[in-house]
This record gives C-alpha cells, sequence and structure tokens, in this order.
C-alpha cells in the first residue's frame, strides 16, 4: 500500500499544547467496527458504556527525562596538531543528546543533534559536568551508541537534569508540569522516552469506576521508544522496517489475558503499544506451537515474558489478542495510524479523523481520544 493513502488534512490549532486540566475530561469519538458509524461522546462515560467483563491491559512503562542539554568538549584522547585544534573549537558546542534505549547499565543508544560531527571518541558534557557521554559506537537510524558517566547515581542525575521529551508537535518547552501529566497513573517501569498516551486519560475516579463495573485490569511494559515515533520513508509502507522495543508480559497478566480468550470476554488494549506488545507475543507463542501465526486461537496461548517487538501491523493483519482499542489521534502517514487503519478498515478511520477535524477534537498526545470496538 502507498503511505499516500494514509495522509489527511489537519489544522495547526487542533494539535493540543497542553493537558487539559482534568485527566479524564477529554473527548471521546466511539467508532463502531461493524456499523461503520461514529458517535461523539466523553471518555468519563467510558465505565458506563462498557459491558461490564472486558479485561483491559495497559502499559504502566514510565518516561524518563530522556532529552539531555549539554555541550562538546572533544575527544578523549587528543592528539597534537590540527584534531587537537578542531576539537577545541567545539569546546562550546552546544549539543542535544535523546536517549532513546538503554542498551547496559552505563550505554544507551541515543539520537544527536547535530551530530553529523559526532565522531567516536567526541565527549558531551551536562549540567556542571555531573553527568557525560562518550560516542562509542554508530547505530542504524542515525543512532549514537553513548557511554554515560556520572558523579553520583547514574539515573538520578539523569532525572534531575533531563528534560521530559515532548514531541515536536508540541511548540513550547517542556515545564515542570509535564513530569506528571506527561506520565500515565499506571507508570512504574522506566525506560520509555514517549509516554504511552492513550493512557493519559485515566483518572483514579475512572479507575474506581470500573472495578465497580467488575472490569479487570492488567499491565504489561513496553518500553516506548524509536519502533513508536520513527517516521515511515518509503513509499510503499511495506518497505518500512520498524525498530525494534522491548516489552514485558508478566505472568499475572498473561493468565488473565488467556483466561478471558477462554470466557470470551472482550479484550481491551489502552494503546498501539499494549497492540504491537500482545500481537508480538500471540504470534510468537503460535510460531512455537507451529501453528500459522494468521489464525487465530479461540484460546490464546499467550507466553509471559521479556522479548522485542519489530512487528510492523499494517492492513492485512490478523488481531489474534486484541478485540477493543482506545487510542489517541496520531500524525498522517505514522505507523500508529497505519496500525489503528489495519484494526478499524483505512476508510473508516480516516473519515472519522475528518470528522474529529471538524468537531473541534485536540489531536496527538496531550489530546483527545477513540474507542473502536
Amino acid at each position: 500500500m502507498r503511505l499516500a493513502d494514509f495522509n489527511y488534512d489537519l489544522p495547526h490549532e487542533r494539535i493540543a499544547q497542553r493537558p487539559l486540566e482534568r485527566r479524564d475530561a477529554s473527548r471521546m469519538l466511539i467508532l463502531d467496527r461493524e456499523s461503520q458509524a461514529w458517535e461523539d461522546s466523553l471518555f468519563r462515560s467510558l465505565p458506563e458504556r462498557l459491558r461490564g467483563d472486558e479485561l483491559i491491559v495497559v502499559n504502566n512503562a514510565r518516561v524518563i527525562p530522556a532529552r539531555l542539554l549539554g555541550r562538546r568538549v572533544g575527544v578523549r584522547a587528543e592528539k597534537p596538531g590540527r584534531h587537537s585544534r578542531v576539537a577545541r573549537e567545539f569546546l562550546s558546542s552546544e549539543i542535544e543528546v535523546m536517549l532513546t534505549r538503554q542498551v547496559s547499565p552505563e550505554e544507551w543508544e541515543a539520537l544527536v543533534r547535530p551530530g553529523r560531527k559526532m565522531q567516536l571518541g567526541e565527549r558531551v558534557e551536562f549540567g556542571e559536568g555531573e553527568l557525560s557521554a562518550e560516542v562509542v559506537g554508530r547505530g542504524d537510524y542515525g543512532l549514537r551508541r553513548l557511554r554515560l558517566t556520572a558523579k553520583g547515581d547514574l539515573h538520578q542525575t539523569i532525572e534531575r537534569l533531563g528534560h521530559i521529551p515532548l514531541p515536536p508537535y508540541i511548540t513550547r518547552s517542556d515545564e515542570p508540569e509535564d513530569r506528571e501529566r506527561y506520565q500515565t497513573i499506571f507508570a512504574q517501569q522506566p525506560g520509555a522516552v514517549a509516554a504511552p498516551t492513550a493512557g493519559l486519560h485515566f483518572s483514579p475516579a475512572i479507575l474506581e469506576q470500573l472495578t465497580e463495573r467488575g472490569v479487570e485490569i492488567a499491565a504489561i511494559t513496553l518500553e516506548v521508544g524509536l519502533g513508536t515515533f520513527q517516521p515511515i520513508h518509503a513509499e510503499e509502507i511495506e518497505q518500512h522496517q520498524m525498530h525494534s522495543e522491548r516489552y514485558e508480559i508478566p505472568e499475572q497478566a498473561a493468565n488473565a489475558i488467556c483466561k478471558a480468550r477462554r470466557q470470551a470476554r472482550p479484550i481491551l488494549a489502552v494503546g498501539t503499544t499494549v497492540v504491537r506488545a500482545l500481537e508480538d507475543a500471540a504470534a510468537k507463542a503460535a510460531a512455537k506451537r507451529g501453528e500459522n501465526s494468521r489464525t487465530r486461537d479461540a484460546e490464546l496461548l499467550l507466553e509471559p515474558g521479556r522479548a522485542e517487538a519489530r512487528i510492523f501491523i499494517k492492513p492485512g493483519h490478523q488481531f489474534r489478542a486484541v478485540d477493543q482499542l482506545l487510542t489517541n489521534f496520531h500524525l498522517p502517514q505514522s505507523t500508529l495510524l497505519v496500525l489503528v487503519s489495519a484494526f478499524a478498515g483505512r476508510e473508516l478511520v480516516l473519515r472519522s479523523y475528518r470528522h474529529a477535524a471538524e468537531a473541534g477534537y485536540r489531536f496527538y498526545s496531550y489530546g483527545d481520544c477513540m474507542w473502536i470496538r
């Protein structure tokens, strides 16, 4: 399919720049796949609209302040001559580092800007020298591999010096409030560099109402990283290669998911990150059993544990683990819009997006949501 098939027009003023005062005050567009129709509603109506026996699966990843602002300090081992002079010229150069994935206790994959001249051995310092990074490798997608060193605890230093990595379509600088509002109330496991934004709408009051209705909640972890926000550059989406993202499905969550499938109870995924993790795990489990991963099993066997998802969910995907989806509105020509189109149908999704834009819905991370059932 052509990338251009997943495009739509959105007025800039529809892009939410700040969160609402109340998490659960967002609007919710209800999309019905069977009737091919939609309904305008509010997120706080979700508990009363559910049957009451659903299993809701959330992502409990916690966003780290992954955006670091520093200055270039040259190479670790300078040699006399021209190279040393060039290094000194960059002594005060400002560098922005976006951590994307931790690969060892001290090493991270990162996007560096400007990164063209950041060679092996180059170093960057942050703050008053409390944190430093050395380029120790290069990777795909323009990534650098950095070795981080702190004068104190590394993670605490990153927490103190780092900035919340708001997406680029939020044109303001991050503010202290974002440290709390760009986290879901489920956030526990640090490691994500973007929020699983569909979960931002949930409040303690909504959770209490869901529990009273008999709805079950299960939590998994997918470390939201480059695979989620990496743009599609190929004209044909089938040519796009996803960057992998780590996930973990605890035994309790896996058991709850399998039980819900056996009992024919709806499994509602909160966000595309949950969809990626569950569908990848279901496909791996089916392949391990020697079954066709495109065939839906009446008793979904989904094993607990850690894995990496490189799955690119696009139209034609046979969903095994997810029955319903709560999601925010996504950027044109993005892997997330392609995923939602695979779940609900491209034409229906794009028509509903056009309606949402015309009806004044707020789009993207701090925006409103859509419930697809």
